[in-house]
């Protein structure tokens, strides 16, 4: 069999950079620069051998790719995952000086890029190791109970950790903002998409200008469409005092809202569009020949068969809102980006991390949830 390059690509990738890269960053506290240290300066050689081993035997087994070969290289690749916050802990221990209560340890580049690289593995070995879902759900829940067993052993120098025990309480507070800003975007969205799609099958006419529009609300950059808001809605706050007391203002979540509305209406009119013209025309036939109305129809034949890529186009959305809104604290809509943008007004990368980390994991879940169920519910998938 042919060598598997992709994955063997990746494991060169992993041992560069996990020798050539610091692993981690010491500082005395928050103010002072971090020294970077490696792997061998935290474990010794001992410990660089030991973790270079299962990168070695998965760069091995994508010599000759069979089954057999790449399930395991399958299981060495959630280990590495699930070993990393247990290295970290090692690395705390090792790096950090108990008796400098400030002193904080954060995670360098070669750490990082492990993550992102095992992740690309593991999206490659998916593609070609089938295994039930039970299976799949056991696999990717090791990498998180470990990094759980981690927080709770000894991660208190983790720089990202202090940033938030300090926040923690905004930190969560701007969590239930985010969600509920982009849970309303999509699902006003998904309600306007729904009427548009259904307007443009009835009258064509209106399905040119339709797109256009809809195209050219893509096209504004997401700071100039907050720009553009914020004048005609101070405007019309000034003007209706009831409009004031819902909280509508030139800054805040209604200019936000409106802005993540309309860069969402494009996917869900074009994916619902789509969804509802494809259906076979035979199966349509067939509806009608059993009697049905056309409402019936489109309830009990267009709509199922759709559905599919309705939820697409919902996907598309949702992954799309939740970056966007990061943005929108720009503009005092709170969210998971005002600690983006703290952090980098303050040069402190631990707390844009405490910022994006979160908006990265959530758009993971929220992707791989709805792809799951798309391939789910389509005609078939599995079930």
């Amino acid at each position: 069999m042919r060598p598997n390059s992709v994955l063997i690509s990746l494991m060169l990738v992993l041992l560069a950079t996990w020798l050539g890269l610091d692993a981690v960053s010491v500082a005395a506290n928050r103010i002072v620069p971090g020294e970077g240290v490696g792997v061998g300066g935290i474990a010794g050689w001992p410990g660089v051998l030991t973790s270079l081993m299962p990168m070695l035997a998965v760069l091995l087994l994508a010599w000759r790719p069979t089954g057999r070969h790449l399930r395991l290289a399958l299981m060495l690749v959630i280990l590495m995952l699930t070993a990393l916050p247990l290295w970290l802990v090692v690395a705390a221990a090792a790096t950090v000086d108990p008796s400098l209560p400030q002193a904080r340890m954060a995670i360098g580049p070669a750490v990082w890029i492990a993550i992102f690289v095992l992740l690309l593995a593991l999206i490659e070995l998916r593609g070609r190791v089938p295994l039930p879902s039970w299976q799949n759900g056991l696999l990717y829940l090791l990498p998180l109970l470990s990094l759980a067993l981690s927080l709770m052993l000894d991660l208190e120098p983790l720089a990202l950790r202090q940033e938030y025990q300090v926040r923690k309480s905004a930190f969560l507070t701007a969590i239930g903002e985010h969600l509920l800003l982009v849970s309303a975007a999509v699902g006003i969205s998904l309600s306007l998409g729904v009427g548009l799609a259904m307007a443009m099958r009835h009258w064509p006419r209106a399905q040119r200008f339709g797109f256009t529009l809809l195209n050219f609300l893509q096209t504004i950059p997401s700071l100039a469409l907050f720009g553009l808001l914020l004048a005609p809605l101070a405007w019309l706050s000034d003007r209706y005092d009831w409009l004031a007391a819902l909280g509508i203002s030139g800054i805040g979540w209604a200019p936000a809202l409106l802005a993540l509305i309309a860069y969402s209406l494009l996917p869900m009119v074009r994916n619902t569009y789509v969804a509802l013209e494809e259906v076979d025309p035979g199966v349509i036939d067939a509806a009608r020949g059993m009697g049905m109305s056309r409402a019936q129809i489109f309830r009990q034949v267009r709509l199922p068969l759709g559905l599919p890529v309705i939820l697409e186009g919902i996907r598309i959305t949702t992954v799309q809102g939740i970056g966007l809104t990061a943005v929108a604290a720009l503009i005092g809509a709170g969210g998971l980006g005002r600690f983006i943008f703290q952090g980098l007004g303050q040069a402190a990368m631990d707390l844009v991390l405490l910022g994006a980390l979160p908006i990265l994991i959530m758009a993971l879940l929220a992707d791989a949830l709805l792809a799951a169920l798309t391939e789910k519910i389509r005609p078939g998938g599995t079930h």
